[in-house]
């Protein structure tokens, strides 16, 4: 059973689409990667931070699905990271209205010894200092290092960010990210050009729109599925890395093949945690639906073709 570390953020949300609103509910970065990673056969934990207001029913959602949750640090009189945004009515823009730091703030990660020799370490959205001292702390060189960043770092923090990406295995962005952080608008030229910053494989994630994989001279396209009903797309992005990475940790093979067969996986589980709001419908996942969905996933790409 292959180790992974998760490091990001465990956090309170709150959400508004054109199909209803959610008071205050369970999200953040680490908790979509977690209960994604949580359907492989994997030795899995979180590094986070929390106040003492984060309910002791959300930390036995972790526990329950064998997350270690050791090295979630939960400060006595502080209260949770909370994030509060409005999606327009096409689901891929939306507007943040609130963001309280709280004790993320002061956030400084400790990887337990357990967890030192992991086999993969998945990077949530953090602070590049934050992801770097993750990857310092580590006792040897994972088999696998991969990265989550966005638009935010890139305009507050670039120096940190090239710093980390340095370091790692993996990129995933999205499109519009690719090209920001490379000034390419074409997405190939955007991967080669970030394989010269250290990554040697580059996802690029294009929403509804599905993502790309990226190494060397070869790609891979895997399309998003269609979809009835879209009510939330908050943790998409986090649940894509989560099934990325927990695939990934679980086959012990970073290979170009088996990354093509994560994103896959990723994808798939990605369509599910859009259905309902917040971490619903990962909560209630079965297995029997993730094989049914990736039958689905296998009929929409395959094909045979007569070629001269």
């Amino acid at each position: 059973m292959g180790k992974l570390l998760i490091v990001g953020t465990v956090a309170f949300d709150a959400i508004e689409t054109p199909f209803g609103k959610t008071d205050k509910i369970l999200g953040g970065a680490a908790t979509y990667i977690g209960l994604a990673a949580s359907q492989f056969e994997v030795d899995s934990a979180i590094i986070s931070i929390v106040g003492d207001d984060f309910p002791q029913d959300y930390l036995d959602l972790f526990t329950e699905r064998n997350i270690d949750i050791t090295a979630l640090e939960i400060v006595k009189g502080g209260k949770t990271f909370f994030w509060k945004g409005k999606y327009h009515n096409d689901l891929n823009s939306r507007d943040t209205l609130v963001t309280e730091l709280n004790t993320l703030a002061d956030f400084n990660p400790v990887v337990p010894a357990a967890y030192k020799d992991a086999d993969v370490v998945m990077l949530g959205n953090l602070h590049p200092i934050v992801q770097l001292g993750v990857i310092n702390q580590m006792k040897k060189r994972p088999k696998l290092i991969v990265l989550d960043t966005m638009n935010f770092w890139m305009d507050n923090a670039l120096n940190d960010l090239l710093e980390v990406i340095k370091h790692i295995d993996v990129l995933t962005i999205n499109d519009e990210e690719a090209r920001q952080l490379t000034g390419e608008y074409s997405l190939v030229k955007a991967a080669q050009k970030i394989f010269t910053m250290g990554p040697r494989f580059v996802v690029i994630k294009k929403g509804e729109h599905g993502a790309l994989l990226f190494n060397e001279d070869q790609i891979f396209f895997a399309p998003a599925l269609p979809l009835e009903e879209v009510f939330d797309p908050t943790g998409a992005g986090d649940t894509f890395a989560g099934g990325f990475s927990g695939y990934l940790a679980a086959s012990d093979d970073s290979s170009f093949e088996n990354m093509k067969k994560a994103i896959i996986h990723g994808s798939n589980l990605a369509s599910f945690s859009v259905e309902k709001f917040g971490t619903e419908r990962m909560l209630k996942l079965e297995h029997k639906e993730i094989r049914n969905r990736l039958h689905q996933f296998k009929k929409l790409t395959q094909f045979e073709i007569e070629l001269q």
